[in-house]
């Protein structure tokens, strides 16, 4: 199979549910908008895109009808490039990334696009209508469980304890305020955000520009993190304070062939190695990553030590410091905000970040491929728990 390599990588800030800058802007606003500067970064023939694959979690109402396809179409892109949808939830932006990269892989295409995107701010986690199957459900509810459950479950079964969380929680927030601060998010791209503001008695809509993350807690303490009830089980240690918040977001990335890198003169970033996936028990879904990595690692011929940088998706503390110490590289030099050889979320996870669903996926993607290039890391893994039980993880190898 031929050689994969992403030339481009992009996203917009992560910004809050509801409260956030993004909370009244269209989600098919923001992909284009994404897509648009994923292609703006390099120059090539945009009508040499075979397709645009865009994972989202709940593909519906302003996020429905293939918005891979509106959006790339939005985005000014020619009739002649098509688009779809894929959903794995969690792992949706990543999917989006090996299925595109598979076409090239295979030959059937020399340049592709992937992106996620998710407005949890316009479609409500679950979707608009939920329907679980009633017999199904009766006999196997599992499925249909809470995500914040499932992270009670994992903190119970394995003894994770509040504390261990707490601090984990602590140092994604110190790591993004950092990351901030010294302006290592390059992957991000400024991105207009829309408000209606009621004036003279009218509803009149604003446009500004949004160029950070805004959940961002940089005056977290540990001692403020105790202070949190639980947030799904009266007597449990999963807090609003050690979850992944809840953020509107979308990620784009452009992928060549080497042929097509040659052909447009352009400088790829990484190539993408490999992806896989992995089951396990529904009800704590949050192992998935425990279950992938290793998978991945025996597929690649390495060993976790060869890994120079780590995105593990912080869905719930409980879940990533569980799967850190499966895969073996929970030592708190690893991940702790003044470790100078932290490797693990090392500009902050999705506690302090965010995790827009469909998106994230892409989202690491870009941020994994930034980081390894300011660090110099020749292998970086992104990994993360998927709902209904499943794991998924996929290997990138820095260009020279």
């Amino acid at each position: 199979m031929r050689d994969v390599y992403i030339v481009s990588a992009v996203r917009t800030p992560g910004c809050r549910r509801a409260k956030g800058a993004f909370a009244q802007t269209r989600p098919e606003s923001l992909l284009a908008h994404i897509l648009d500067a994923a292609v703006k970064k390099i120059k090539f023939d945009v009508s040499a895109i075979d397709d645009v694959m865009i994972g989202c979690a709940f593909p519906e109402a302003e996020q429905g009808l293939n918005i891979g396809r509106i959006a790339a179409q939005m985005a000014g892109f020619p009739d002649s490039v098509s688009g779809a949808v894929v959903n794995r939830f969690c792992a949706s932006g990543l999917e989006s990334i090996a299925i595109s990269a598979m076409r090239i892989a295979m030959g059937w295409s020399e340049v592709t696009m992937a992106g996620g995107l998710e407005s949890m701010s316009v479609v409500p986690m679950g979707g608009n209508m939920p329907r679980p199957h009633p017999d199904w459900s009766r006999k196997n509810p599992d499925v249909y469980i809470s995500m914040g459950i499932t992270a009670e479950n994992v903190a119970n079964r394995y003894k994770i304890t509040r504390e261990m969380q707490d601090e984990f929680a602590y140092h994604s927030n110190m790591k993004a305020a950092e990351a901030q601060e010294k302006g290592f998010f390059t992957e991000i791209v400024p991105t207009p955000a829309e408000k209606f503001v009621l004036k003279d008695g009218k509803w009149e809509k604003e446009t500004f520009m949004q160029s950070i993350d805004d959940g961002v807690r940089k005056e977290t303490t540990i001692d403020g993190l105790k202070k949190l009830k639980p947030a799904f089980s009266s007597t449990g240690s999963v807090t609003a304070g050690n979850s992944s918040q809840t953020t509107d977001g979308a990620a784009a990335s452009v992928l060549m062939s080497e042929e097509a890198v040659k052909k447009y003169g352009v400088k790829p970033l990484v190539k993408f190695k490999m992806y896989t996936v992995a089951g396990c028990k529904a009800d704590e879904m949050g192992v998935g990553p425990a279950y992938a990595v290793p998978k991945l690692l025996k597929m690649a011929g390495l060993k976790a030590s060869d890994i120079g940088i780590w995105e593990l998706n912080e869905a719930f503390a409980s879940q990533a410091i569980y799967s850190a110490q499966q895969i073996g590289i929970d030592d708190k030099k690893n991940w702790a905000a003044d470790s100078a050889s932290r490797c693990i979320n090392v500009s902050g996870g999705a506690i302090a970040l965010g995790h827009p669903l469909g998106c994230t996926g892409s989202k690491l993607a870009a941020t994994i491929v930034a980081n390894m290039q300011r660090l110099g890391k020749k292998y970086g893994v992104e990994s993360m728990c998927i709902g209904g039980g499943m794991g998924a993880a996929a290997l990138f190898e820095l260009c020279d």
